[in-house]
């Protein structure tokens, strides 16, 4: 499969190096290097796929651009989510589609599922509080980070006395409806994340470390390898469970 890639920072170049790791796929164009940087519409024509790890201020743009060329689409670029709407009439006038997720790992994604269970349980049996915390590198853009809120997603659809995510500094006593997600960013840390349900008897701790940038790349390609020649949105989730958002 004919890739090109959109985005050349920590993740462009990961996904460059594990492509050509292997003779399965090939990298046929780089394009915005920078935010304004340059567009290989050349390149772009003759990829299968366009992988996109670029800035939530130029997603939307990006995705019009690769659209009108009628390519296919993986979005790892978070921060976006509430244009989907906008997104989903992109792709259907133009026909293609589009696979986007807040974290590709797969051991992210099977976290997601744990944390899902593991709420419901906590809720059941009643007691316990539950609060969350996330670590990333100082060069990420975005705060909190699309796998903080797809995990806050979790708890709140799962956890009823938890109704609101609360993602920003606190000078006040936190609302016991209220999840309080937190964020730190600084040195290198490629994605931290922890939740933890806390009542007067013990805790429960459960966290995702990412050791480097490979098991996001490797998500990455195997959702340009589902999502070649299908025409829709789809979420991550769906590589997994099959089906398609509209």
């Amino acid at each position: 499969m004919k890739i090109a890639l959109m985005g050349y920072g920590n993740m462009g170049q990961e996904l460059e190096r594990v492509i050509g790791s292997s003779d399965k796929h090939q990298v046929v164009s780089v394009s915005l290097k920078s935010v304004d940087g340059v567009w290989d519409i050349d390149g772009l024509r003759k990829s299968d796929v366009v992988i996109d790890f670029t800035h939530p201020s130029v997603i939307l743009e990006n995705i019009k651009k690769v659209a009108a060329l009628g390519k296919n689409m993986v979005v790892g670029t978070t921060g976006w989510y509430d244009k989907v709407d906008e997104v989903k009439r992109i792709i259907k006038q133009k026909k293609i589609g589009l696979i986007y997720a807040q974290n590709f790992s797969i051991g992210a994604n099977i976290f997601f599922k744990v944390v899902k269970d593991v709420s419901k349980l906590f809720a059941k049996f009643g007691g316990y509080d539950v609060y969350g915390f996330e670590v990333h590198h100082s060069g990420k853009k975005d705060s909190p980070s699309g796998t903080a809120v797809r995990i806050a997603k979790e708890i709140l659809n799962n956890f009823p006395s938890k109704k609101k995510l609360q993602a920003e500094k606190l000078d006040r006593q936190i609302e016991k409806t209220e999840l309080h997600f937190a964020s730190v960013r600084g040195g290198r840390n490629p994605g931290y994340h922890e939740v933890v349900f806390d009542s007067i008897a013990d805790s429960i701790t459960l966290s995702h470390q990412a050791h480097n940038r490979t098991g996001f790349a490797k998500g990455a390609i195997l959702a340009a390898e589902f999502i070649k020649g299908k025409k829709g949105l789809y979420n991550f989730d769906q590589v997994f469970e099959g089906g398609d958002t509209g």
